[in-house]
């Protein structure tokens, strides 16, 4: 453990890059299916059998009462939507697919963000700054920075494209609990935080808004949606932190 984190061993973390490369596969399957028409309860049903056959359990199923295996939330949905027969999902619509895997005593998390027939110009700018506001996040995500370097870069990237950044939902370190220790933060202060270190698994998942960055749970209990009603996007990856920079272990 460093700072309350938990370093994982050489063979936990060769157990979480098994869990890591079933929960790529999933995302890649349900990318390709996914179309208009089809329910969100159709999408968790691909990713629970996908994962079941493959010897793993689904980490959202039951945690926390959560009543899915995947986490679909459509436009201003930006987190925790509830898998149901009766929501269809239309051509145009932007999509968010949360997923988590727990094979062999560990968990890896992963989100995806679509926008189904193309979508618009906008909505490709979103998820495209999502996404990229991870990758230049990791970066910096060595031993020779600190967990704010990750998140300033994180939070630069996706204010410098004019898009809110979601203050009330974070990453977090994940391994053999879904959640675990750091919490991080899509915005922060360089040369701030806990120093990073080899070993260390982390989620990190910019949440971005076309508007503004203030969002509500609806009366489910569960779906997370922007105040405003604007567009938002959602992009995770599980990585862990080696000597060399980050090893990426959901894509």
């Amino acid at each position: 453990m460093f700072e309350g984190i938990l370093i994982k061993s050489k063979s936990e973390i060769e157990a979480m890059r098994e869990s890591g490369k079933i929960l790529r596969d999933i995302h890649l399957l349900v990318g390709e299916r996914l179309k208009e028409g089809m329910s969100t309860k159709d999408i968790d049903k691909i990713a629970y059998d996908f994962i079941t056959a493959n010897k793993a359990v689904p980490s959202f199923l039951g945690h926390g009462g959560f009543k899915g295996t995947a986490c679909v939330s459509i436009n201003r949905e930006l987190l925790h939507g509830i898998p149901s027969e009766t929501k269809i999902i239309k051509s145009g619509d932007v999509v968010k697919i949360d997923l988590g895997v727990f094979y062999k005593g560990f968990h890896t998390d992963a989100a995806r963000t679509y926008a189904v027939g193309g979508g618009s110009e906008e909505d490709k700018r979103l998820i495209k700054c999502t996404e990229d506001a991870f990758f230049r996040g990791i970066e910096l995500a060595d031993p020779e920075h600190r967990l704010g370097d990750v998140c300033n870069r994180v939070g630069e990237v996706i204010t410098a494209a004019g898009f809110g950044i979601v203050t009330a939902y974070v990453g977090h370190g994940v391994g053999a609990k879904l959640h675990e220790s750091p919490e991080i933060p899509n915005y922060g202060t360089a040369g701030r935080g806990v120093r990073l270190r080899a070993g260390m698994t982390l989620a990190i998942e910019p949440m971005v808004t076309v508007g503004s960055f203030e969002v509500s749970v609806l009366k489910d209990g569960w779906t997370v949606v922007t105040r405003d009603g604007s567009q938002c996007a959602h992009y995770e990856n599980t990585i862990l932190i080696t000597d060399h920079g980050a090893e990426i272990l959901t894509v």
